[in-house]
């Protein structure tokens, strides 16, 4: 068997268990293992914390890398539901999640700052092999891959000063030049690395290539929760009772987006795949994302990571549940449209 062979074998054991149970497993083993080396030895847990902006600027890049923005071609032939998506998505559900953070977490500041950052940004991954498990519109979900991406990356440091401005202490100048220094520059490099590598290398390489990115981003992923864990187990495991508001309000925040996009798809007259492509998206968050820049935008802030990492952990088996509902939901809700 040559390398190649053994590359694409490999490639579609990894990208089974990935797309099953495997990502939920590295994100629980995650936080399990930096929370064990955080508390055993402290001062792992703070060399370990030493390495999360090397961490953010590989997840970065390979995020961006993994992205195709010739997609946004495509969203020339359905710019309405483009249109439905992004407003769900940049101003729907960000208000959705500013009105239960503010009603849950108003006396926990930092864990509501985390939680609106958690809020504010819909996934530019997972989101897509959810999708496709649910039988929706995947083509067109690729399309909003490069949007979501780009519109998220310009209005973070929007989003803190409206939302967060009266928490987050950090001038909105030093986010914005954060962004720069960490997001902006990695995502140039990302988009010279994969044009050029397109005309570089043969076509079925490249397609090898962006495929094992894709596997290597949950396990970087992983890497990044595990040194957050490790360097702020102390300061998080101090505050473990807020756990108790925190999940009910990401449940309600689920829960609520899941009936503003029904009645948004009903509204709209949707077609199944449409609406269970609006559903995912809206679904999904950005966490992995958000946590990589907030760790550099809001340093020594391990309650805010917190918050993110807690949404992380009660979304994928919500995606879950959320791919059984739209299908069951298909022949009945969906008959005439679909």
């Amino acid at each position: 068997m040559h390398l190649s062979d053994w590359m694409n074998a490999a490639e579609q054991v990894l990208s089974r268990f990935i797309g099953g149970v495997g990502a939920t497993v590295l994100l629980i083993a995650a936080i399990a293992l930096g929370g064990i080396v955080g508390h055993i030895s402290p001062s792992a847990g703070a060399r370990l914390g030493g390495g999360v902006d090397h961490t953010v600027l590989l997840l970065v890049g390979l995020s961006i890398f993994e992205v195709s923005f010739a997609n946004l071609r495509g969203g020339i032939q359905n710019p309405r539901f483009l249109a439905i998506a992004w407003t769900m998505n940049f101003v729907v559900v960000p208000t959705i999640g500013f009105a239960i953070a503010s009603l849950f977490l108003s006396g926990q500041p930092l864990f509501y700052t985390g939680l609106i950052i958690y809020f504010m940004a819909p996934c530019t991954d997972w989101f897509l092999g959810f999708t496709r498990l649910a039988k929706g519109d995947t083509a067109l979900g690729a399309v909003l891959l490069p949007i979501n991406m780009l519109t998220q990356l310009l209005l973070y440091p929007v989003y803190l000063h409206v939302f967060a401005g009266s928490v987050t202490s950090v001038a909105g100048a030093t986010i914005v030049m954060t962004l720069f220094n960490w997001i902006l520059l990695p995502f140039a490099i990302a988009l010279i690395l994969r044009f050029a590598l397109t005309y570089l290398l043969p076509p079925p390489t490249f397609a090898l290539l962006l495929r094992w990115v894709g596997i290597a981003i949950p396990f970087v992923i992983s890497l990044l929760i595990i040194q957050v864990a490790a360097s702020n187990i102390g300061a998080i495991a101090q505050h473990l009772s807020v756990l108790g508001v925190m999940i009910p309000a990401i449940f309600i925040f689920f829960l609520l987006v899941f009936i503003v996009c029904k009645v948004v798809s009903r509204t709209a007259g949707l077609p199944y795949e449409q609406h269970a492509l609006l559903t995912m998206t809206t679904a999904s968050r950005n966490a992995p994302l958000m946590l990589g820049i907030t760790a550099v935008a809001l340093p020594n802030q391990p309650l805010i990571y917190a918050a993110i990492v807690i949404g992380m952990v009660v979304e994928l088996p919500h995606l879950t549940v959320l791919r059984h509902l739209l299908l069951r939901s298909r022949p009945v809700v969906f008959a005439a449209a679909g």
